[in-house]
């Protein structure tokens, strides 16, 4: 990929995203969403993780690269003793809950202007600028395709659970799907993955590369 496609992608994702947020009707808020998030908590997951500590993340400086590339990112949280995991997927939940709260009665407007600030912070960072993220120092261009990837696969969720239709591109798409597979072969996945792809095998229930 470019040097510039990256924050193209983030960029249209994000538009993407506030598009399909503005659409979702007022009383599928607080219905079923992802797991045991409401359709809130879910909005809420996603604009913490994808729009909201972008501009925290390509501000503060982040030392040493301890990972470097977007695979190793997803690739990392799976070494993690499982107490830490645990306590990570807790904090999420939490944190889905706190900021599906906030965004109020007219999420649309708060999203919009989050994602603003978002895509202004990736225009101003250089894309070798060494950032500090969740799971250590990382390259900007690194980290970000980490974020366009939650606005995609989550605006899929909230698409499925609203019955709302989503506007991703098909390049968004296969840019996702591309990532998630290049994942799978970072933690030893690949070739399960490429059988179950071409019908010489299938993949393990609720098999996930996250």
């Amino acid at each position: 990929m470019g040097a510039m496609d990256f924050r193209r992608s983030y960029r249209s994702a994000a538009v993407t995203y506030v598009d399909l947020v503005s659409r979702v009707p007022a009383d599928k808020w607080d219905g079923p969403g992802l797991g045991d998030w409401t359709v809130r908590e879910l909005v809420g997951h996603t604009v913490s993780s994808a729009l909201r500590q972008v501009p925290v993340v390509l501000t503060t400086p982040g030392g040493e690269i301890v990972v470097s590339s977007a695979e190793g990112y997803w690739a990392l949280a799976r070494q993690v003793p499982a107490d830490i995991y645990a306590a990570a997927v807790a904090a999420s939940g939490d944190d889905a809950h706190a900021t599906g709260l906030v965004l109020g009665d007219d999420p649309a407007d708060a999203i919009r202007e989050l994602a603003g600030r978002a895509t202004q912070a990736v225009a101003t960072a250089a894309d070798d600028d060494v950032v500090l993220t969740a799971a250590g120092g990382m390259r900007v261009r690194d980290w970000l395709p980490t974020r366009t990837f939650e606005l995609v696969v989550h605006g899929i969720d909230l698409a499925a659970a609203t019955g709302v239709p989503h506007n991703f591109s098909p390049e968004a798409v296969a840019e996702a799907t591309a990532r998630a597979a290049r994942v799978a072969i970072a933690v030893g996945e690949g070739e399960m993955l490429l059988r179950a792809l071409t019908g010489r095998g299938e993949l393990p229930p609720k098999f996930s590369i996250v």
